[in-house]
């Protein structure tokens, strides 16, 4: 949901820590990160190397649902360590088998493919998109985002990341790959459907500003889609896997697409990513046409079983559903007693806070008051705690968040 304060200002750029940073002789100096140096973790906080405890509202940008020291999770690490690590993707094994199964059985899915990250996945989803689409003619092909989407920074995805900053200095990038403005008369236009292979949204878009999708328009875009034999790919990235108190994002929207794309939370940390594929998709690709030697291996797909059941256990699902709508009204009270916030957005344990000044000050205030944000965009704060947050550990934020601003 959307609630206006005042009239929203556009989010452009993500600044994802503070603006003080350490860096090391070794490392490439690619990020710009906070000072010190976080050495544990426990429930919903950072500790960092002078016992300093952060309450965590970035979750390791929407990676870690259950937070830091969990029993379950670490039980899951220390079985999986026990078992096979790698075999590659020449062999089954049981851990991967049966996580695919479980996520078709929770999904509209037929066949699930893994790989490493969420940019992966995307590519991967891209590539699936033109090989089915090449069944219904040699011209369609093309892969169409929408204005404020993030899809990761691979060359492919990067093409269809609306980010001039992250673009330019890495142009050409990709052909045939465009980006649309979120509204269904320039997608009309744009879907000719004898060259375009697939739309890709983020039914909320994380790093553009944390804006939920207006459900009439993704059911326009699904309508659309189906009319022109486009495949609809929903990036599930950052707003998947319980995220918005359902198990995925598309079910609050009472769409189902033909492929979704996942990565964050799915491994407890570990790197994995995932795509969600129709048959009538998957039936189009054959051995050879993709591959990845890490994905879906046995030991990240162990602990990836133990979170999926977790994150999709009813009682997980109502806790994030009925605390988020809680923690969404307190951003509004917080709005219209402080006169800082032009625009609350979000839904579940994904937020978004348009404020006064900048983005990247207000991250800077609430790392030094022990608060954990991130922006996403030059006036969007970003609010993404640990799914398993209690509704004191949110007033506890609100709290430091209302003081600062």
């Amino acid at each position: 949901m959307t609630i206006s304060i005042m009239p929203n200002e556009s989010a452009t750029g993500a600044a994802l820590t503070p603006t003080t940073a350490t860096t090391t002789d070794a490392l490439l100096g690619n990020y710009k990160r906070a000072p010190g140096q976080f050495v544990d973790g426990e429930g919903v906080h950072l500790i960092d190397a002078d016992g300093k405890r952060y309450l965590d509202f970035v979750s390791g940008i929407a990676v870690n649902a259950l937070g830091y020291g969990d029993t379950g999770l670490r039980q899951a690490l220390h079985s999986a360590a026990d078992g096979l690590i790698h075999v590659s993707n020449l062999y089954a094994t049981e851990p991967g088998e049966r996580l695919a199964a479980t996520l078709v059985e929770k999904s509209f899915a037929d066949k699930v493919f893994f790989c490493n990250s969420g940019a992966e996945a995307n590519e991967g989803a891209f590539k699936f998109a033109r090989r089915w689409a090449r069944t219904r003619g040699d011209a369609k092909h093309e892969i169409i985002a929408l204005r404020g989407a993030f899809h990761g920074r691979l060359f492919g995805t990067l093409a269809a990341t609306d980010r001039p900053s992250y673009r330019v200095p890495f142009r050409p990038l990709a052909g045939g790959i465009g980006i649309v403005e979120r509204d269904i008369g320039d997608l009309d236009v744009a879907l000719n459907s004898e060259t375009v292979a697939a739309v890709i949204l983020e039914p909320i878009q994380g790093e553009g500003g944390v804006r939920v999708m207006d459900a009439g328009f993704v059911r326009e875009v699904r309508a659309l889609t189906k009319e022109r034999d486009v495949a609809l790919v929903f990036d599930e990235i950052q707003c998947g896997l319980g995220r918005t108190g359902t198990l995925f994002a598309y079910e609050q929207f009472g769409v189902e697409p033909d492929m979704l794309t996942l990565a964050k939370p799915i491994a407890g940390g570990l790197p994995m990513g995932a795509v969600l594929i129709t048959d009538e998709i998957a039936s189009t690709i054959k051995p050879g046409d993709h591959g990845t030697t890490f994905g879906g291996g046995p030991f990240v797909a162990s602990v990836a079983n133990h979170v999926l059941a977790r994150v999709s256990d009813p009682a997980m699902l109502r806790h994030v559903s009925e605390n988020g709508a809680w923690f969404g009204k307190q951003l509004q009270d917080i709005a219209q007693r402080t006169g800082r916030i032009r625009a609350v957005r979000g839904m579940g344990y994904m937020w978004g806070i348009d404020v006064m000044g900048t983005a990247a000050h207000v991250v800077n205030e609430a790392f030094a008051a022990g608060l954990l944000t991130c922006s996403a965009g030059e006036y969007t704060v970003r609010l993404l705690p640990p799914l398993v947050a209690t509704r004191d550990e949110l007033a506890l934020g609100l709290g430091i968040l209302e003081e600062i601003l």
